[in-house]
């Protein structure tokens, strides 16, 4: 029997400069830098590197060059800014980007011809290599860009897209190609495979004869990911959740530019690599992108480890909710992707990236996903340890499973809280006598009900807890530049640029997800007042000693963010 491998999504901190990955692609027609109508489909393309002529700028000296580098590697060295510097520290690193951006005009590997005149190409090569593609045709979608459609009826839960391991570009093939001996010297590329990954992609690139030219040639000119945007257009984003990480972005990507260009010209191992003399900051950031936005996690041949993967033709599905339907077969050693239901033919085929926030798609994958059910924003809650029940609270929430401080969410769709923030709230808002009571006699019903919202700790408690969630979620409200009745109206302009719609966009849902919250805590919180005040007996629930039987009285944390971005 086939072991399956479901392919999901992985987390990985841009602090700790590792480049975050996703399923999404952003590719839409309005990103493209060129349109060549008359090219036939399947046309072949040269690949050459832009040195002079138009568009071209004099190229600078390379002592000239060194200098830039190095000024902008000190720069994204520096230790992080207070939050109101870091807006001005943005804005000199992305200076000093576009000052070494103009430098280098004219001077990368590009491709003749338009993106779209190869995805047959892309398609042939698949089907030579093993793919099982048939009934599928790579189509535009207007708004959504390029996206995989039927081209026969397709029913729920069939096998219509197989892609063997041979075609995938992974750390593997990486390690195996003429980037393998740098990779297993330099100590940056051995801890950041995402980055490893983008540079063998660049690499084979800049490579005339390489097997993955028809995937290559077919990925997008450019993207919409946060480091395409100009500077105000990020400044729409100030005060929203996704600011920080789009600072982040920037600065860890120049930093490893930096640190890479350096490293090309002096290590002896790179004086093979086609990147020695063409490494423009845009060849990093369109490889980056292509990383951030494509890249999933197969098993290694043998399934003992995880390794990092692009996967052609299969990254070009587009977003919808749903489920997750792609899974690796180790025996057969493939990628398989099953319909997400009924498509008949002609219709979009769509696969489910993921339980992802909208500020992780826009961050991370350059889009806002309008009816995303899986929508929330990030809420970080913690006990002070000087407060003077601290060590009561923290014992509390170590029998249920939860941290005294962590990063919880505030959801779109169901319940603006999940069961484990209304643990964490009830624990946060109990008197001495009722942090006691959870400590002693029946503690372990106690703790389980914590999680249970129709059984409070006390009508005081859960007043208290409401009262305190609306002050969070208005102090919250607060950080925004314009209101959402404001930004509902910005979006009525037609002359908005892609990217600042998508700011507003994401702003805007933030808010709402807000709103919704602060509305149903207060008609919860205005509920239980009239509760108490009417003298109504605090509801109680007998478990029938259920509890006392399990091993441990923690709550499930299944959707407890400790300590990462939710």
């Amino acid at each position: 029997m086939a072991v399956m491998h479901r392919l999901g999504l992985t987390e990985e901190e841009e602090a700790k400069g590792k480049i975050k990955q996703s399923w999404r692609r952003n590719d839409t027609p309005a990103t493209f830098k060129c349109c060549c109508p008359s090219n036939t489909m399947g046309k072949k393309s040269r690949a050459k590197i832009q040195k002079s002529g138009s568009g071209a700028s004099a190229l600078p000296s390379p002592k000239e060059m060194m200098n830039l580098i190095a000024e902008l590697l000190q720069k994204c060295s520096s230790e992080a800014p207070s939050a109101n510097e870091e807006w001005e520290e943005y804005v000199q690193i992305k200076s000093l980007v576009e000052k070494i951006r103009k430098k280098q005009k004219g001077v990368s590997v590009i491709f003749d011809g338009c993106r779209h005149s190869h995805f047959q190409d892309l398609v042939s090569w698949a089907k030579a290599n093993g793919s099982s593609c048939d009934g599928l045709q790579i189509a535009n979608f207007g708004k959504e860009g390029y996206g995989l459609q039927a081209t026969r009826d397709i029913k729920a839960e069939e096998l219509f897209l197989c892609i063997p391991r041979k075609i995938l570009m992974t750390l593997e093939s990486a390690h195996n190609s003429i980037l393998g001996p740098l990779l297993r010297q330099d100590r940056i590329l051995k801890a950041m495979g995402n980055v490893a990954l983008a540079l063998h992609l660049l690499c084979e690139r800049a490579n005339p004869t390489s097997t993955w030219l028809p995937y290559i040639r077919s990925l997008p000119l450019d993207y919409s990911t946060p480091l395409y945007y100009q500077p105000e257009e990020v400044k729409l984003l100030l005060g929203t959740q996704a600011i920080q990480d789009v600072f982040r972005q920037l600065k860890n990507t120049a930093r490893q530019y930096a640190y890479f260009y350096k490293l090309f010209q002096t290590h002896p191992a790179a004086s093979v690599l086609p990147l020695k003399e063409s490494f423009t900051f845009d060849d990093y950031r369109w490889a980056v992108s292509s990383v951030m936005t494509r890249q999933n996690e197969i098993p290694t041949e043998d399934g003992s480890q995880i390794t990092q993967a692009l996967i052609p033709l299969w990254d070009m599905c587009n977003h919808t909710n749903g489920l997750i339907t792609t899974g690796y077969n180790l025996e057969d050693d493939r990628c398989e992707c099953v319909a997400l239901r009924n498509y008949n033919a002609n219709e979009q085929i769509y696969i489910f990236y993921g339980t992802r926030s909208n500020a992780d798609f826009f961050v991370h994958n350059g889009f806002f996903y309008q009816d995303n059910i899986h929508d929330r924003v990030k809420i970080k809650l913690g006990i002070s340890k000087s407060e003077r029940l601290f060590a009561m609270k923290a014992e509390v929430l170590a029998r249920a499973g939860l941290p005294v401080s962590c990063v919880f969410a505030l959801h779109a769709s169901g319940p603006p809280i999940s069961a484990q923030l209304l643990a964490f709230l009830r624990v946060f808002s109990m008197t001495e006598e009722e942090l006691k009571d959870c400590l002693v006699g029946d503690s372990v019903n106690k703790i389980l009900n914590l999680t249970n919202r129709d059984i409070p700790v006390s009508w005081e408690n859960e007043i208290k807890l409401w009262t305190f969630l609306e002050t969070r979620v208005t102090l919250l409200l607060k950080n925004y530049k314009t209101t959402a009745e404001e930004d509902s109206v910005m979006l009525l302009q037609p002359d908005l640029s892609p990217h600042a719609r998508a700011a507003i966009q994401l702003r805007l849902a933030e808010k709402q997800i807000l709103l919704k919250s602060l509305a149903s805590g207060q008609a919860k919180r205005v509920h239980l007042e009239i509760k108490m005040a009417e003298g109504t007996p605090l509801p109680r629930c007998d478990n029938g000693g259920l509890a006392s039987s399990e091993n441990t009285t923690r709550i499930p944390s299944d959707h407890v963010a400790q300590g990462q971005v939710v």
